[in-house]
C-alpha cells in the first residue's frame, strides 16, 4: 500500500483550570475527512490538549496504520515537549512517554504547532466534546 500523508489537527480545551474538558480530533487523508470528539471530565487545559494528541494516534494507529503522519496543534507547550522528547514536568511525563510509544509504530510522524485560527475546526470539536460531559 502506497503511504500517505495523514493531516492531523487536535485541540483540548477546558472550561476552567481544571475544569469540564474535551478533545477534539479533525482529520484529513486526501478528499476524506474525520471528526471525533471526546469528553475528559474535569482536567487542566494542557492534560487536554495532551490528551487530544494521544486520542489522535490511538485513531490514526486503528485507522491509519503505516501512514505518515502530520500532527498540528496550537498548544506550543504540547508541541515543544514532544519536539525536545523532554519535559522537567513530572505531571506531562507520562503523556509524553505514551506518545514517544505511538511514534515508534508510524514510519514518520511530524508534530508541528500551529496558530488557533488554523485550528479552528479542531477547536469547535473539543468545545462541543465539554458540553458531551
Amino acid at each position: 500500500m502506497q503511504k500517505q500523508l495523514i493531516e492531523v489537527y487536535t485541540d483540548g480545551a477546558s472550561r476552567g483550570n481544571p475544569g469540564l474538558s474535551g478533545a477534539g480530533i479533525y482529520i484529513k487523508k486526501g478528499n476524506q475527512q474525520y471528526e471525533y470528539t471526546f469528553p475528559l471530565g474535569e482536567i487542566s487545559n494542557h492534560e487536554a490538549e495532551f490528551l487530544a494528541v494521544i486520542k489522535a494516534l490511538e485513531i490514526c494507529k486503528e485507522s491509519f496504520p503505516d501512514q505518515i503522519l502530520s500532527v498540528r496543534s496550537d498548544s506550543r507547550t504540547v508541541i515543544d515537549i514532544i519536539e525536545k522528547n523532554f519535559t522537567k514536568n513530572g505531571q506531562f511525563l507520562p503523556f509524553l512517554e505514551t506518545i514517544q510509544e505511538y511514534i515508534e509504530i508510524f514510519p514518520y510522524a511530524f508534530f508541528k504547532w500551529i496558530p488557533e485560527k488554523q485550528n479552528k475546526h479542531a477547536d469547535m470539536l473539543a468545545k462541543k466534546a465539554i458540553k458531551m460531559n
